[in-house]
């Protein structure tokens, strides 16, 4: 089973449709995930949200997460789950010029997220903060609108993405199938 935690953005349905493509999912808000739900999960994916970690007071989001840095199985956060990943870790957030266009993303670091894909993707960006490289965790790729685009833990199954992947035609489609093949 994979969980789709719900931090209340609109793409979150994409996500779904996405996995739900390749194995059994279930879409729960986030705050209902809770350690017995991972002992039947093979992986965790944190959705986006319509709030900002540089504005919102972020202690019940990272006392409601504190089991990412003890999780033995995939996790892929998608923008804001990206930063609440990155701030678990000890990343910083800032705000940023608003992105909601299509930009080009450059991958730089060999990633089983990013395998059979082109150095240069387009993908969909709804943001307007960004998140400091964590300690842990390598940079994967950059655009010229925002220089941390992708993360990867160096030791754990622990993947972020700034961009939407789930809106972002055939190559986001790769991007959460690689993802999927982390959880098997």
């Amino acid at each position: 089973m994979i969980y789709i935690l719900d931090c209340g953005s609109s793409k979150t349905k994409f996500i779904h449709q996405m996995v739900d493509e390749y194995m059994e999912c279930k879409t729960i808000p986030f705050f209902d995930f809770k350690e017995t739900n991972q002992t039947d999960a093979m992986g965790v994916i944190i959705s986006g949200a319509p709030i900002l970690v540089t504005e919102e007071d972020m202690t019940s989001y990272l006392k409601a997460s504190k089991w990412i840095k003890d999780l033995s199985i995939p996790l892929l956060g998608i923008c804001f789950g990206h930063q609440l990943i990155g701030l678990q870790f000890g990343s910083l957030a800032k705000k940023m010029k608003e992105d909601r266009e299509f930009q080009e993303i450059e991958v730089f670091e060999e990633s089983i997220l990013f395998a059979r894909l082109p150095r240069i993707i387009e993908m969909q960006e709804d943001h307007c903060e960004f998140i400091s490289v964590p300690q842990h965790f390598k940079l994967l790729a950059s655009s010229d609108h925002c220089f941390h685009e992708a993360m990867e833990h160096k030791e754990k199954p622990i993947y972020g993405v700034q961009f939407h992947p789930e809106v972002s035609g055939n190559y986001g489609n790769i991007i959460i199938e690689n993802f999927l093949k982390t959880c098997v």
